[in-house]
């Protein structure tokens, strides 16, 4: 497996150029797992990018959307989704300035798009839905979410609309809110949808009651946002160490050990943390190896997580 120094070095030597000369030999060294999406069991990686937060950043700061643009690129060696909203500030924006740089020399692993639609009103939630396009500069979303529930009714319709004509290929709904989960689940369970996305993680275990197992009994598809509780629990084990036992499970450290919590669980189909680092990218990628826990091992985790959390 690459290691960090290994990256900054390729980083520093220009392999990871627009280019990308050695993109799939060193694709090979990093082990990331996919999983089947339920309604069509096409393959996604299991360990996606979110952005809000992280990529909000001045357009024309060469230096910042350098960083984004390494980034989007180490997701790249195996492909995977790349998730924002306009709820993100200029995130869109940011990612499609990184896309159109590497789609001159665009690489066999291909980018899973999911943007989200968020507006109260449905004529305004179509002209959103054209600028994402516009912004992501692409004709074809992959995903698209009507965002925490904002209006769902009518949105779920332009949506359905859209995807039969070609425009996007999967429709979902999100929600990061414990409030909206019992609407959320009535969704689930009378509208026709392929994704869902919500909250899930060592600490905010939530999900595993209602939500999950409903996911699985009608094959949609999930991706769980806050996996980091926003960065929460790094702070809750700042300090402290890895169990000796994680490396059974080939973790080698404490955003692996959140990342794999969530991905062993047989419901979830990609988690999306969010980060402006490479570096941390490429750590995180490297959570979904071939090194599973099983339901034992989870439980451990669990208990060792909460007896050092502080």
């Amino acid at each position: 497996m690459i290691d960090r120094r290994e990256f900054l070095q390729l980083l520093g030597s220009g392999v990871l150029a627009a280019t990308m000369p050695s993109a799939s030999l060193l694709a090979n060294k990093v082990p990331v797992l996919s999983r089947i999406i339920p309604k069509t069991g096409e393959e996604i990686p299991m360990i996606g990018l979110g952005t809000s937060r992280t990529f909000h950043v001045d357009i024309d700061d060469s230096a910042e959307i350098q960083k984004r643009l390494e980034v989007v690129r180490t997701l790249l060696f195996r492909g995977g989704m790349i998730d924002s909203s306009p709820m993100y500030s200029n995130a869109e924006e940011v990612i499609g300035k990184c896309l159109d740089q590497i789609s001159k020399a665009r690489v066999e692993e291909k980018i899973f798009t999911a943007s989200k639609v968020w507006s109260v009103n449905t004529k305004a939630g179509i002209r959103e839905y054209a600028e994402s396009e516009k912004l992501w500069r692409e004709k074809q979303f992959d995903l698209m979410y009507v965002h925490n529930l904002l209006n769902w009714q009518e949105h779920l319709k332009t949506l359905q609309t859209y995807k039969k004509e070609g425009r996007l290929r999967y429709v979902g709904i999100t929600t990061s809110h414990r409030r909206r989960h019992e609407e959320f689940q009535e969704i689930m369970k009378t509208e026709d949808i392929d994704f869902v996305q919500f909250s899930y993680s060592i600490a905010n275990r939530l999900a595993e009651d209602k939500l999950l197992p409903l996911a699985q009994e009608k094959k949609i598809a999930v991706v769980i946002n806050r996996g980091f509780q926003t960065g929460h629990l790094f702070k809750r084990v700042e300090g402290k160490s890895l169990p000796d036992w994680a490396k059974e499970i080939q973790v080698e450290s404490w955003a692996q050990y959140f990342l794999k919590f969530i991905i062993s669980h047989p419901a979830v189909t990609v988690v999306i943390p969010a980060t402006s680092n490479p570096e941390h990218m490429l750590e995180n990628m490297a959570a979904a190896n071939w090194r599973m826990p099983d339901e034992r091992m989870r439980a451990e985790m669990i208990r060792y997580f909460e007896s050092v959390a502080a």
